[in-house]
């Protein structure tokens, strides 16, 4: 296929990727004047939607098309003119004017762990002929990788993940560490702030250890010959003097403890409606953190933070692949919690003069088939049930300088594939760097010092006000 060989051809001429191999010093300074400042952005808030979401009953609605294809949702308008929204998504109805949404994203990998790689690098989840589908040394980073070495502060952490990795199939799904840049630069994953017994993960001294004792246990570590420190004790070093700002850093703790926040805000995102959370959303536990974990995500992006991922599950839940059940979990399980959590942060943020200055992305590794029942993996789909649909699915925008109210590109009448102005992830990608203010030609270096273009894709210039 034409759109595999082109992908082929953009691996090939890259090459192949490794671990990173630069100095310290240029580490912690970055390289800054390959990436121009092109965009307002100064921060992102990443709302993954993994398991891949039907955004055709979302905000892609076909009210026209068949019933097996149109679904059981009732469009309903929202302040996006023209651009209705589902009927369980009230809420968001009324922010939609701060939206900039692309209608036309499609690839052709159907696999979860490979798409979502290719969602959240931007890069093409094939190598050596077979699919990337687990953390590799090798791989290219996501966006918070790139943004904590581009732009790093020191202050909180540069690249925030919340509440946990997400796995599949027994693999960490790749694209969420660091990859070739190393574990320096992996994010910090902060567990779910919304348990009533949540403790930030390794940010509070050991029992009997005091800040003094630490400084002493800093002060060892540095007597270590420089002559020993390979690449990868360097790297190391870079973690350690991570950890250790950030287990003094006042600042870091505040960032996430919500008791600071006022009730009515905290309730606005919606709280936990329930403390058993061993049932995933898929069996209808619904999403109970989300909200606290968006507005966890308002604070950090407040604090300093480049670079926020919310999973929208939690660790193996795959919440919206919806095989089975699809109208009834979207309806009990999933709209309401992400209806009130994403409206509350967009209207919370734009509340606060912050939505400017802050780019907000909602998409998924994929969509969901056109059709009821139409089978397109191994994991199969009931008469009830939507499959994989990588050929043509939305990506949602706002902030950031972006054109509000503005919607790109179109699917056709099943939204089965592209009508209007398709993109790529590599074309998703190449955007948010540009709205972050990286030049997406600038290049970071893998272990034997080979560049690699931040994307390879085009910024969808027609986005930007």
């Amino acid at each position: 296929m034409p759109f595999l060989e082109q992908h082929r051809r953009d691996f090939l001429r890259v090459g192949s990727l490794g671990a990173l191999g630069l100095t310290l010093p240029r580490l912690l300074k970055g390289d800054e004047s390959a990436a121009p400042r092109q965009g307002r952005a100064k921060a992102c808030v990443l709302c993954f939607l993994e398991g891949g979401p039907a955004t055709q009953d979302l905000w892609d609605l076909k009210p026209n098309a068949p019933l097996e294809y149109r679904g059981e949702f009732t469009p309903i308008a929202s302040t996006l003119p023209g651009t209705p929204v589902c009927d369980h998504l009230p809420l968001l109805a009324r922010q939609m004017h701060h939206v900039t949404l692309v209608n036309a994203v499609h690839h052709s990998i159907v696999d979860h762990n490979a798409s979502s790689y290719y969602a959240l690098t931007g890069r093409t989840p094939v190598a050596g002929g077979r699919l990337i589908i687990r953390d590799e040394p090798e791989n290219f980073p996501p966006f918070g990788a790139v943004l904590a070495k581009q732009r790093p502060h020191g202050r909180v952490p540069e690249f925030v993940h919340l509440p946990d990795i997400m796995s599949n199939n027994n693999y960490d799904i790749p694209g969420q560490r660091a990859g070739f840049l190393g574990a320096a630069f992996d994010p910090f994953v902060a567990g779910d702030p919304s348990d009533p017994k949540y403790q930030l993960p390794g940010l509070t001294f050991p029992q009997h250890s005091s800040r003094s004792r630490l400084g002493q246990r800093r002060a060892l570590l540095e007597t270590l010959d420089d002559s020993r420190r390979s690449a990868a004790v360097g790297d190391m070093q870079i973690h350690y003097e991570k950890a250790f700002t950030l287990l003094q850093s006042d600042e870091t703790r505040r960032a996430f403890d919500l008791s600071l926040e006022p009730d009515s805000v905290r309730e606005r995102y919606g709280l936990p409606d329930r403390v058993d959370r061993s049932v995933e959303a898929r069996k209808f536990g619904g999403l109970p953190h989300f909200g606290q974990c968006l507005l966890t995500a308002r604070r950090l992006i407040e604090s300093g933070v480049r670079l926020v991922t919310v999973c929208t599950g939690r660790s193996i839940d795959q919440t919206w692949d919806t095989h089975r059940q699809h109208f009834a979990l979207m309806r009990e399980s999933l709209l309401p919690y992400f209806d009130r959590g994403f409206s509350a942060l967009l209207e919370d943020l734009a509340q606060r003069g912050l939505l400017e200055d802050t780019l907000v992305v909602a998409m998924g590794e994929f969509g969901r088939t056109p059709k009821m029942g139409q089978i397109t993996s191994g994991a199969g789909a009931t008469p009830a049930g939507r499959d994989h649909w990588p050929h043509c699915y939305s990506a949602l925008f706002a902030g950031g300088g972006l054109k509000p109210g503005f919607v790109y590109g179109a699917s056709d009448r099943y939204a089965a594939y592209p009508h209007l102005n398709p993109v790529t992830p590599e074309d998703i990608a190449a955007t948010i760097y540009t709205t972050l203010g990286l030049d997406p030609e600038s290049r970071i270096y893998d272990p034997q010092h080979r560049p690699h273009h931040l994307a390879l894709g085009r910024p969808i210039s027609e986005l930007f006000s």
